[in-house]
């Protein structure tokens, strides 16, 4: 039986999805029905219904990245270099996977808010039938080579035997990774934000009570150190891949689908996909391969002042949180808006997503500026390492605003179907500033993490111009997908 929507707000109608099968609670999304002058009130609304869940899913994930760091540094320094060893070509290997996640967004964004939910659907199949292959193949061939890989890293010899144990449950854990991932992709285009937030909340309290059990081996469970982070990591990660698969699959999503469907190869679907997600990945791996560089950079200044970066660089986390939700919502709207036509809508809502994370990320700013004492005193005692962070904190407090411009806007472009733009200005901002930059601060001028820190400001500045000249010349409203 079909729903009725609920009451129009301000010109816009923020509908629930299309139909509930009996006995089971429908999973809503959110679709704008752009009708008459786009008002901050009724953009307001519906941007709050899409950030909200996403700004909470990423704090769970940050949060349980911290404790789960801190309960394996408690094994020693080896297991915690062999964490931070394996997850670094573990991201360069999903971003394969996060060009076919910003490709479906985009498309069933478009798709759903033009009425096509076929077309959406069609989008989710293609996907998951490349995801599951792709999955297959990467998970393989890393569990394969995983003592090849650690070595790569220059992992001492008490580091390799841990992480090639950690990173072959890693491995195994992203095929069941990147189908949740794919499949949360969907959701969001389809204005679904709080199931990927409720699934992950799910699966980070399944991380915090195993790795609390097997890797001390409390309440009678077996001691496995670092090899129960990664049983913890890859059960996680399986109960992910259910709870996601049980809404989409069983009926409760806007997008449905049967294993009874037709999953072959649809060419050209899987074409539009890729021509938008590819420039996604190359924007991963430019930023990847830069921020090796830098950090080589910011090492060589030595042990207290790369421990006093680490630190500052996640307490900084904090403030990516708010940034990646509103990106998500932009996407959402933006794509939305423009399969229904409407790019005005398109462009006010991307204006105002940004207004509203202006204002968050200016009170993350004043947090980092002032509290940077306290915070970090939270992570050492060491006062050259705290007098070196509070530098590094209170420079990049300072373009707290820029960041987050950057971080909307760009979503709106990916929503639109626009990826070239944000490869540009991660190029242009890592390579040309903060690489570049930090040599010249750092090497040249002697300006120790004070210098490393201007080049991330920098950064940042630069990518945020580039992605606020793009938007604001309005050729994105004019992109197929």
């Amino acid at each position: 039986m079909a729903e009725m929507p609920e009451a129009p707000l301000d010109g816009a109608l923020i509908q629930p999805s299309p139909a509930r099968p009996p006995g089971r609670p429908a999973r809503q999304g959110v679709r704008l029905v752009a009708t008459g002058e786009p008002t901050r009130a009724a953009l307001r609304a519906q941007i709050v219904k899409l950030a909200g869940p996403a700004i909470v899913e990423q704090f769970l994930i940050t949060l349980v990245q911290m404790v789960d760091m801190i309960m394996v540094s408690r094994l020693g320094a080896a297991a915690t270099a062999a964490v931070g060893l394996t997850n670094q070509p573990i991201f360069l290997a999903l971003a394969a996977f996060m060009a076919l996640n910003v490709g479906t967004t985009a498309i069933v964004a478009r798709s759903i808010g033009a009425g096509d939910v076929e077309q959406a659907r069609q989008a989710a199949r293609q996907t998951l039938v490349l995801t599951i292959i792709m999955g297959l193949g990467m998970a393989a061939g890393l569990y394969l080579s995983a003592g090849w890989v650690i070595r790569a890293m220059r992992a001492g010899p008490d580091v390799l035997p841990l992480g090639v144990t950690f990173m072959r449950f890693i491995a195994a854990s992203m095929i069941f990774s990147t189908f949740s991932m794919s499949l949360s992709a969907v959701l969001r285009g389809a204005g679904d934000t709080r199931t990927p937030m409720m699934v992950n909340v799910a699966a980070n309290l399944v991380v915090i009570i195993l790795d609390a059990l097997l890797i001390y081996g409390n309440l009678g469970a077996p001691r496995l150190g670092i090899a129960g982070a990664g049983v913890a990591t890859l059960v996680a990660r399986l109960v992910a891949a259910i709870l996601t698969a049980r809404v989409v699959f069983g009926g409760r999503s806007v997008i449905k689908l049967s294993l009874r469907e037709r999953f072959g190869f649809d060419r050209v679907m899987i074409g539009r996909i890729m021509r938008i997600g590819v420039w996604a990945a190359a924007e991963q791996f430019i930023m990847r391969a830069g921020m090796i560089l830098f950090v080589t950079v910011v090492a060589g200044l030595g042990t207290d002042t790369y421990a006093a970066h680490q630190i500052a660089i996640n307490i900084v986390g904090l403030s990516f949180m708010p940034g990646l939700g509103f990106s998500i919502a932009a996407t959402t709207v933006v794509g939305q808006s423009l399969g229904q036509k409407r790019p005005d809508w398109a462009e006010k809502g991307a204006y105002e997503t940004r207004r509203l994370s202006m204002i968050v990320a200016t009170f993350m700013g004043l947090v980092f500026f002032f509290g940077a004492p306290l915070l970090m005193r939270l992570y050492t005692p060491e006062m050259d390492v705290i007098t070196q962070g509070i530098i590094a904190l209170r420079i990049i407090a300072l373009i707290q605003p820029a960041q987050s411009t950057a971080f909307v806007l760009a979503g709106g472009l990916r929503g639109a179907g626009d990826t070239t733009w944000p490869v540009i200005s991660t190029a242009v901002g890592v390579w040309g500033f903060r690489v570049f930059l930090s040599w010249v601060f750092v090497e040249i001028l002697g300006w120790g993490i004070a210098g490393a820190w201007w080049a991330m400001a920098a950064d940042q500045a630069v990518r945020s111009l580039i992605i606020y000249y793009r938007f604001h010349g309005g050729q994105w409203k004019k992109v197929t997908v």
